[in-house]
């Protein structure tokens, strides 16, 4: 190595006075040049205009900066697209101590170079090499003059949330620039609720057949949404198959990567016609006089060397990352003050070539002076944030004849934007109304909507949800119509994107939508499908547009307002015998309270007792004559008449309520009669409710019977149990007011119901449809002119169950205790209450003077004298004083005052009689009789 130093010298020496001759001034002050490796696929596109980039970039820098006292010297190899040459090119150029190396083009190249830079501490610098894996924060002397492909995620996340797209395929190549940008936009995906379903991997030495079968296997789908991720020789080979294959038409969309987007012109035209109509995004290119003064004289140029790099007119970014990049490593080795100081590496290995690598010393203090480096390049403004190019604006454009039209741009401060020098909205935007109209594939300017391949179930029976006619024996294709399908419509309509659609007919298999939704069959069912635990383990559901419960239906019964006993319906059996125990018990106490003190409630047992009923039942009418004189009487029958007005008032109007309302008796009014009696129990046919009918209410399979139609179930029902029908059918309540009002006056539903959430549609699991649909749904259910508007079409003369319901409850039409529980309590207790005070008061009274009278009596003895005494006249009651006092005005008319000696008569007339069985009463008629009075009067 010493030994050529010399002869290089010589060398520069005499190529300086050459130029110097020729005129060239400004290479006079150049004294030494910077060996610099390039290592680069010459035989592709992006090689052959990155080299003629860098070789104006020298000429360009040095034209300006002709004092600079270093010049780089540019050492190219070629790699050939491949990863070993390219670590052997490396390696080489390393050998001869060049002091950084531009390159290599691809990713996965650049991985082993990389590792080779850092042994030998020499920077490593590419402009295309876009890996996300590749990051400089983790290997020191790698630099990236360009921005990771990470950085367009969300810029493409975004366009993809524009236009709506639930769904997307993704479609790569199988490199290591292909693969590691993958799991950054599955992650930007999932956050706006994007699904890829499928992705396309293929492989860079893919033939066309196998291009091709796989493209046929992405036709096949039914999505049609498609985001490509490779490099420019693989890419203009799928879209060329693409347009063969028919998928570059109408109902297609196609989104192309930044790494695609930047090599479009390098492309032939016969390729960029088989991309009519394709999206995609790239770095925003600010334009700039030095950009201008570039593209002159690129132009200029370009006809001598065209034909040898077969490249277009246009400008291409990675060759303007490339012209940048030579720019900053001219400044930064003049910066720097480098020099070709190598020393050998202490350190021994297997490979004798790693062992005798150099280390450039001033490695380090390169790479941080690159790093630090700022000036304004073709590129824009370069400046490296964490050793590589801060992401900026990005430009969307859309690809329409020879060129790409630019339709907006992309900021991470504002999102989308048509015009970046409009301030007015600062507020981030993801519509697609801030991007100008494009055309897609097919030149439409209709966006191509998702298309979904939707199963509708075929039945026989109530087809007001789904029906499937076909117009002719001939014709596949059904007609499908039904309050489901008018549903779904108005949903499809509300969405936020356009949405294709294929009905396919569903014949269920055991009632299960299972099979066809798991095997991907369909991509939706479409239908009068319920929502229920067992099938939300197979698919997800939308919310429920319509609400469903299962519940039974039964035959009802005559009319029973035709029956001799409809008077005693009001109350119930409980109430009557509770009233009549009532009134039999407050016309005891009563009777008791009045006996001794009111002579309409005396005379003979027989009449007494028959006054204790006629007095209470009276009170009903509020006929009694009976006055009552005893105000512990006058006290229970105040509370008494009160309960009998409530009572009588509540009675005539349920009964009005009877004979004035249709009711429906049905013939069973709970599941556990008919399970008792072994009764059949009809469901529909290839209904979820025959699962339900055997786990919950633990009906036998054999007492489960099928059907389908409403005609079929009025059969069963009319048949009933015992000839060849069933007691009762379970069924979902929509289906149950369809056949309700087919037979409105013949069966009724009863029972309790049995929750489920309702008719949904069904998707597969992690279908991302199932949001939109969702939100759809409660657009137009919320809606209520539209939903009753599809309801009265299929729907317009339907009995609703609970109108049923209203009409039914045998049990509710009758009062019972409850009802009036407060109010017998209260006169109970006053009846109770009065009867313990009036006997204990009697025998408090009179107990004594029997027990002194005849001490030796038994008790039992001084019990039967006091019922004795109680049949007495309590003469020393007021009553019966008015009454003695009227006895002696008839007596004596003339008298019309008392006298002064009335007191001494009546005293006499109590003594001449004392022991007399016979007292002289005036009746109602005026005359007098006898009474017959035994035992003290004084009581």
């Amino acid at each position: 190595m010493t030994n050529q130093k010399p002869l290089l010298s010589k060398f520069l020496s005499f190529l300086l006075l050459s130029l110097s001759l020729c005129g060239y001034e400004p290479l006079m002050m150049a004294n030494e040049l910077i060996p610099i490796g390039v290592v680069l696929d010459l035989k592709s596109s992006v090689g052959r205009v990155a080299e003629r980039y860098m070789s104006m970039a020298l000429s360009d820098f040095y034209a300006v900066n002709h004092n600079y006292s270093t010049r780089l010297s540019l050492l190219t190899k070629d790699s050939g697209n491949d990863v070993i040459a390219a670590a052997f090119a490396a390696l080489d150029l390393m050998k001869k101590e060049v002091q950084a190396i531009i390159g290599p083009q691809g990713s996965a190249q650049a991985r082993f170079v990389i590792e080779l830079g850092r042994k030998a501490q020499v920077p490593i610098i590419s402009f295309s090499a876009t890996s996300p894996s590749l990051s400089p924060s983790q290997n020191k002397f790698f630099i990236r003059v360009a921005q990771d492909d990470s950085a367009q995620v969300k810029a493409i996340a975004d366009i993809v949330k524009a236009f709506g797209w639930p769904e997307i395929v993704l479609i790569y190549e199988d490199t290591e620039y292909g693969n590691s940008l993958i799991p950054h936009l599955m992650d930007a995906l999932q956050v706006i609720d994007t699904r890829v379903p499928y992705r396309c991997v293929i492989p860079p030495s893919s033939n066309n057949t196998e291009i091709i079968k796989e493209l046929n296997k992405l036709k096949e789908n039914y999505i049609r949404i498609f985001l490509v991720h490779m490099t420019a020789s693989l890419g203009s080979k799928l879209f060329a198959l693409a347009k063969n294959a028919e998928m570059m038409s109408e109902g297609y969309a196609w989104m192309v990567t930044e790494g695609l987007s930047s090599l479009l012109d390098p492309m032939s035209s016969k390729v960029i016609d088989s991309m009519q109509g394709v999206l995609g995004i790239r770095p925003y290119l600010n334009p700039s006089k030095h950009l201008e003064d570039f593209e002159r004289k690129w132009k200029r140029n370009l006809t001598s060397i065209q034909a040898k790099i077969k490249s277009t007119t246009s400008l291409n970014l990675f060759g303007l990352w490339a012209y940048d990049t030579i720019w900053a490593l001219a400044m930064a080795v003049e910066k720097a003050g480098m020099h070709s100081r190598f020393f050998k590496q202490n350190a021994s290995g297997f490979n004798a070539d790693l062992a005798a690598l150099d280390i450039f010393e001033n490695g380090t203090r390169l790479r941080n002076t690159i790093v630090n480096t700022t000036f304004e390049g073709l590129s824009g403004n370069f400046g490296l944030v964490n050793g590589q190019l801060e992401p900026s604006t990005f430009e969307v454009f859309n690809v329409i004849g020879k060129t790409e039209i630019n339709i907006g741009y992309w900021t991470p401060q504002r999102g989308f934007s048509k015009d970046l020098k409009d301030s007015s909205e600062k507020a981030y935007s993801t519509s697609k109304d801030k991007l100008k109209p494009l055309i897609w594939p097919g030149y439409t300017i209709h966006q191509p909507p998702s298309r979904l391949r939707i199963g509708v179930p075929v039945k026989n029976g109530f087809t007001e949800f789904v029906k499937v006619e076909w117009n002719s024996s001939t014709d596949d294709t059904p007609n499908v119509s039904g309050f489901s399908i008018e549903v779904f419509f108005a949903v499809r309509d509300a969405l936020p994107f356009p949405l294709s659609h294929e009905f396919i007919p569903l014949r269920l298999r055991n009632g299960s939508y299972h099979y066809e939704i798991e095997t991907k069959k369909f991509d939706a069912v479409i239908g009068d499908i319920a929502i229920i635990a067992n099938r939300a383990k197979y698919f997800d559901f939308t919310l429920p547009y319509m609400e469903s419960h299962v519940q039974m239906v039964v035959s009802v019964k005559h009319d029973e307002r035709k029956s001799l006993w409809i008077f005693l319906r009001p109350l119930s059996l409980n109430l009557w015998l509770t009233t009549g125990v009532a009134f039999i018990f407050t016309g005891f106490v009563i009777w008791v309270l009045e006996h001794r003190v009111n002579t309409e409630f005396r005379g003979p047992p027989a009449q007494q007792l028959g006054l204790i009923f006629w007095f209470s039942f009276s009170t009903l009418a509020f006929a009694h004559r009976e006055k009552v004189v005893n105000n512990w009487s006058r006290f229970v029958l105040v509370i008494w008449i009160f309960l009998v007005l409530i009572l009588t008032q509540s009675y005539t109007a349920s009964l009005t309520s009877i004979l004035t309302v249709q009711r429906l008796q049905p013939t069973f009014v709970d599941v556990k009669e008919i399970k008792k009696n072994g009764y059949f129990v009809g469901h529909q046919k290839n209904s979820f409710v025959k699962e339900l009918l055997k786990e919950q209410l633990d009906i036998q399979e054999s007492k489960l019977k099928p059907y389908e139609t409403p005609e079929e179930y009025h059969e069963a029902l009319s048949n009933g149990t015992h000839n060849g029908g069933v007691a009762a059918i379970f069924d979902e309540i929509p289906y149950l007011k369809i056949f309700l009002s087919n037979y409105p006056s013949k069966y009724t539903t009863v029972g309790p119901l049995y929750q489920t959430d309702g008719f949904g549609f069904a998707f597969p699991q992690g279908s991302p449809f199932v949001p939109h649909m969702s939100r759809a749904i409660l657009n137009v259910t919320q809606n209520r002119s539209k939903i009753q508007a599809i309801e009265n079409k299929y729907f317009p003369s339907q009995l609703t169950c609970e109108d049923q319901n209203t009409r039914i409850s045998p049990d509710s039409q009758s009062l019972g205790v409850d009802s009036f529980g407060g109010l017998f309590l209260i006169a109970g207790i006053a009846s109770v209450v009065s009867l313990l005070v009036y006997v204990f008061k009697l025998f408090y009274s009179h107990w004594p003077v029997l027990s002194d009278n005849n001490p030796t009596d038994s008790c039992w003895s001084n019990l039967v004298k006091m019922a004795k005494h109680f049949d007495q006249k309590d003469l020393s009651s007021h009553f019966f004083k008015g009454e003695e006092s009227r006895v002696h005005v008839v007596a004596n008319p003339e008298v019309s005052e008392p006298s002064p000696g009335i007191d001494d008569m009546q005293n006499h007339t109590r003594n001449s009689t004392k022991g007399s069985d016979d007292v002289v009463i005036h009746d109602d008629n005026g005359s007098l009789s006898s009474s017959s009075r035994h035992g003290d009067a004084s009581m």
